[in-house]
């Protein structure tokens, strides 16, 4: 595992093994060839329905190094300055939109209106208000646009669904949610402002957050108190050099949050309570609960949040009078979770299916986010507005 599934080794779950119709080529596209690029071409480069045709990248020469790189040959790929340039030129049936977090808007509304279908990196976009925009070019465009939240895939995450779904905790009015990292602050794009948009809250948060509103169907957001920090980032001490920037030069240039908390109200009365975190002095803010009124289940949390379970759930409940514990083991498979995330979407592309992961539930996800920015800003809770699509 040399790129992406090296990066994103702790994603490794089972996917079952389908037939693909080699036939019908899929004509795709890259938008951004930076690091999580390299974990879209190596699941590309696994099929043998898919054509890499095409590639734009704003620095001259960054992707032909990519390609020579990741086992692509140039020969067989166009070069493009930027993204515009490469939809006019090219007849495209996907693009992956691997950029950072503050172009994601443009680009997708861009693919949209050029009757391309998107799979777009998390997060969905910086503000609620973009989202919305890109969701209207989607509409008008009738093509799929689908979100790059690969837990989804996750056996384990589905488990946590049909477990809410069952009706065994019954009436769901709280949850405790959230993760983070000790030490585990990216560098490049992530920790500016005018690149990413977001930090912690929008780079993981978005995952942490999609477990569990997932689990409970993606209930309206209603108000939201937020809260952020950037301690860490910002201090020499916790920073670390990258290849052009040194500690101390990092720490001048991060003005994002490295840390965010919320307390949010979702409609039906249920309270969420969340945390999400880059660095901080502890292991983990706490294992995830989901408390309804027949029952409970704790969800474990992870050392680095990966997008996944940190170990075996519990589910608690009385039976006859008895409190008990149901102990859930972890479900192993063998395959990735970036794979089922790629070929779900190609699989939709193909055959004119949905999304995998909808823009119209994470609406109300990156409208939480959005609302935490917007409240940690302004130091009171807020009503949090969805605009219409």
């Amino acid at each position: 595992m040399k790129n992406g599934d090296k990066v994103l080794g702790q994603t490794m779950q089972a996917i079952e093994e389908k037939a693909v119709d080699a036939e019908k080529k899929v004509r795709v596209g890259l938008i951004g060839t930076g690091w999580i690029a390299e974990a879209h071409v190596e699941q590309y480069r696994r099929f043998p329905d898919v054509e890499i045709v095409a590639m734009a990248d704003l620095i001259p020469g960054k992707a032909e190094k990519f390609c020579k790189t990741h086992g692509v040959d140039p020969a067989s790929v166009h070069f493009y300055p930027d993204h515009l340039s490469m939809l006019q030129n090219e007849q495209l049936d996907a693009v992956s939109i691997c950029t950072y977090n503050m172009t994601h808007a443009e680009c997708a509304i861009a693919a949209l209106n050029a009757g391309v279908n998107v799979l777009l990196e998390k997060p969905f976009t910086v503000t609620v208000e973009e989202a919305a925009e890109v969701m209207r070019a989607e509409k008008a465009s009738g093509n799929i646009l689908s979100i790059g939240f690969q837990p989804r895939m996750d056996p384990n995450m589905q488990q946590i669904k049909k477990i809410v779904e069952s009706g065994a905790l019954g009436e769901i009015y709280y949850i405790q949610t959230g993760g983070g990292r000790r030490r585990g602050i990216p560098n490049s794009t992530f920790i500016e402002k005018k690149t990413a948009g977001l930090g912690a809250l929008g780079d993981i948060g978005c995952y942490s957050l999609d477990m569990v509103l997932n689990a409970i169907g993606y209930p309206r957001p209603l108000t939201v108190t937020g809260y952020t920090s950037n301690f860490f980032g910002t201090n020499p001490l916790y920073s670390r050099p990258d290849q052009t920037h040194s500690a101390e030069e990092n720490a001048a240039r991060f003005d994002v949050d490295d840390f965010a908390a919320a307390f949010i109200r979702l409609e039906g009365g249920i309270i969420l309570d969340f945390r999400i975190s880059w660095a901080m002095h502890l292991d983990t803010p706490g294992d995830t609960v989901i408390l309804g009124k027949k029952g409970a289940l704790r969800i474990p949390s992870t050392e680095c949040w990966n997008g996944t379970v940190g170990g075996e759930m519990t589910l608690y409940t009385d039976v006859a009078g008895l409190q008990t514990e149901t102990r859930i083991p972890i479900l192993e498979s063998k395959k990735s979770l970036f794979e089922m995330k790629v070929r779900s979407f190609l699989d939709a592309v193909k055959t004119g299916g949905s999304a995998p992961v909808p823009s119209s539930q994470i609406l109300y996800n990156q409208a939480i986010i959005d609302g935490i920015a917007k409240s940690a800003a302004e130091g009171r809770e807020i009503e949090i507005v969805i605009p219409e699509v």
